[in-house]
């Protein structure tokens, strides 16, 4: 199992493991509230008997009672907010106020919510009629209805900035492995380009006669010259390369030219006319042709020997877009994003690099977008690239 199918799975069980802490916070909290519902309803019966017999009292002064019990625990009542409708229809509150407590307007809106919830007042029986008697749950009740979500909101709110920033220090650590690697390798290959260059100078001044082996020694230029482009790419890599404006068509002719005489004969390239027309990106050419030649060579080995590889362009108000697409093997559905990942491939051999490094170049270095358009299993695969048409770095300078 490959690094990011592993991951993908530990994703899972984190989410999984999330949603079972969710669940049971939910319920935990839901059974709490229905055990406090139900206390404080049984509070409300109390109330009601505790009203009745101390009307009871005030029906009969003479009566030799002890109400200080009941009068005790009317008002012991601090949290459960009791609203009273007399026969007359006065209306009378407790706990929700001071002021709101004898507040006709604020008691009749209580009045109306309640009973469009549908609540049946308890009857008090009193001397001068009927009182019903509504009530509402405890604010604290309400308030231990909503700690879940409040807790849940806070949870993902922290996971989400700890995510957000262990992925930009991740992020930033890549970024600094890459531009070691590809600054050391350009460093690396200048000495031998340096010394192959002389010897092939060397070669050419002591055999000046020998038309067939300066035939070769020119071959062999044009090689070490690729190998100083090569080595020039890698150094661009971490620094800010200069944009400049080019013709697309131009650049993808530049790229079949190199290509087709080193892909195998089956395979037909089906490429647009240099100069076909007048379409202008900011690029750096050097980056760019990296980027089509990284296009095309995972599109040969897609193919394996056979099919055909097509470009198109085409644009909008504001982007350009480049489609490179073959006839190869075709990118499952699910892999769409993650072959652009560092480290995957489908080759025995292969670093998995490529596409990563394509990836980085448009979006990093051009402001762009590269991802794939369309793709099926045995039928092929297309690439798309966007490219902005305003030069990035001129809108940068302006905004500094």
């Amino acid at each position: 199992m490959d690094i990011y199918k592993r991951k993908a799975r530990w994703k899972l069980y984190l989410a999984l493991a999330g949603v079972v802490i969710v669940i049971i916070s939910v319920l935990y909290t839901k059974y709490l509230t229905d055990k406090l519902a139900e206390e404080e309803v049984k509070k409300v019966e109390q109330l009601k008997t505790a009203y009745d017999q101390l009307s009871y009292a005030f029906e009969d002064l003479n009566a030799q009672c002890d109400f200080t019990f009941q009068s005790t625990f009317f008002e012991s009542n601090t949290s459960v907010p009791i609203l009273l409708v007399g026969p007359d229809g006065y209306l009378e509150g407790k706990n929700y106020g001071p002021e709101k407590d004898t507040n006709q307007v604020f008691l009749s809106k209580k009045l109306e919510d309640l009973q469009a919830a549908g609540q049946v007042p308890k009857i008090i029986s009193s001397p001068v009629g009927e009182i019903q008697l509504y009530f509402e749950h405890s604010r604290i009740l309400k308030l231990l209805t909503y700690y879940p979500f409040i807790q849940l909101v806070l949870i993902g709110a922290f996971i989400l900035f700890g995510y957000l920033a262990f992925s930009s220090a991740r992020r930033a650590e890549q970024n600094r492995v890459w531009v070691g690697m590809a600054k050391e390798t350009a460093h690396q290959l200048g000495t031998p380009i340096s010394g192959i260059i002389a010897w092939l100078e060397h070669l050419r001044s002591i055999k000046e006669g020998d038309e067939e082996l300066l035939e070769v020694v020119d071959e062999m230029k044009k090689d070490v010259i690729r190998l100083e482009l090569i080595s020039d790419r890698f150094s661009k890599i971490g620094s800010a390369p200069e944009l400049e404006a080019v013709n697309v068509y131009d650049e993808l002719e530049k790229c079949r030219n190199y290509m087709e005489p080193r892909s195998p004969r089956k395979v037909k390239f089906e490429f647009p006319a240099a100069g076909a027309g007048d379409v202008t990106v900011f690029v750096n050419p050097h980056l760019f042709e990296w980027v089509i030649e990284n296009l095309l060579r995972n599109s040969l080995d897609a193919m394996e020997g056979k099919g055909v590889i097509s470009a198109s362009v085409y644009e909008d108000d504001n982007f350009v877009y480049i489609d490179i697409s073959d006839t190869g093997k075709g990118i499952p559905h699910s892999k769409f994003k993650t072959v652009f990942q560092p480290g995957y491939t489908t080759k025995k051999r292969g670093w998995g690099l490529g596409l990563s490094l394509t990836k980085r170049i448009i979006e990093d270095y051009h402001k762009g977008k590269i991802f794939v358009k369309a793709s099926e299993p045995g039928q092929g695969t297309t690439f798309t690239i966007q490219l902005p048409k305003k030069n990035p770095q001129a809108q940068n300078k302006k905004r500094d």
